[in-house]
């Protein structure tokens, strides 16, 4: 039986749908067999991300309402044979959604998948309740801000209570994966720095995915930053990220662009 993900924030726009697409895109190429689902039924961003809006033909409401078959709306990524994914629709709201049926595609991804990564909406309604309901771990995307950090924290309460897990007196497991970190900032205070982050959620540290250009490049050009450009920087963090979530034990170090002795110098003045 594969293992359920929920990849989830309370606030938007703090890379839940980019570091889906990239964990998942890095757990296939180690053979795994990956399903992302899109769970932002009206808006639906993951067939970008993955380069698969044009294959889109069913979605996960289609599946759920009996008008087309699982195998019929899954899409496989014509780069690695062993990643799929699931579209939302964009002309339905989330009432679309039922916890029946999405009980009835998560059972059946479960038994197919080494893993189903669920890209949760933003917030705490009812699109987000149901991405998060049948997890059985959770990736909780924050960046290191103050109003994204209280929203993740409001996230981490509802997993445990509003999950079949919670329901059943079992422990989800979560993970903070802080996205858009610069060491630089964070030394001077502009933002938060990491200890502050985990000190605030009291969740273990998945990775640290520094700010980089590549993860908005391959976003544009549909393609998960892990495939994009795997020497990236932030690609290397989210393939250790990958790693930890698998199992392995990689160390968590800040991660930190190659700059010049000019770069370095000026980096340590304003330290």
């Amino acid at each position: 039986m594969g293992k359920v993900v929920v990849v989830t924030s309370g606030k938007g726009g703090v890379g839940k749908t980019t570091s889906t697409a990239a964990l998942g895109a890095a757990l296939a190429q180690t053979g795994m067999k990956v399903a992302l689902i899109d769970f932002d039924v009206g808006l639906r961003n993951l067939d970008l991300v993955m380069g698969a809006e044009r294959r889109v033909v069913f979605d996960l409401v289609n599946v759920i309402q009996g008008s087309a078959k699982l195998s019929q709306a899954m899409i496989r990524d014509k780069r690695i044979d062993s990643l799929f994914l699931l579209p939302a629709s964009q002309t339905r709201d989330k009432d679309a959604l039922t916890e029946e049926g999405v009980g009835q595609v998560i059972a059946a991804l479960r038994a197919k998948f080494d893993y189903v990564f669920c890209d949760s909406p933003a917030g705490i309604e009812r699109g987000a309740q149901l991405a998060m309901r049948f997890a059985d771990d959770a990736v909780i995307v924050t960046n290191p801000e103050v109003s994204s950090v209280r929203d993740s924290d409001r996230i981490i309460g509802l997993l445990d209570a509003k999950t079949v897990k919670a329901e059943r007196g079992e422990t989800i497991t979560k993970h903070v994966l802080v996205t858009r970190y610069d060491a630089a900032r964070a030394s001077r205070g502009e933002m938060l720095r990491i200890d502050d982050v985990l000190e605030i959620l009291s969740t273990p540290l998945l990775g640290i995915i520094p700010e980089s250009q590549a993860v908005l490049r391959a976003s544009n050009l549909g393609s998960p930053v892990t495939l994009n450009e795997p020497t990236n920087v932030a690609a290397r963090a989210y393939v250790e990220a990958a790693k930890r979530l698998s199992g392995e034990d990689v160390p968590v170090v800040l991660p930190t662009e190659k700059r010049g002795f000019l770069d370095r110098l000026l980096g340590r003045k304003a330290a």
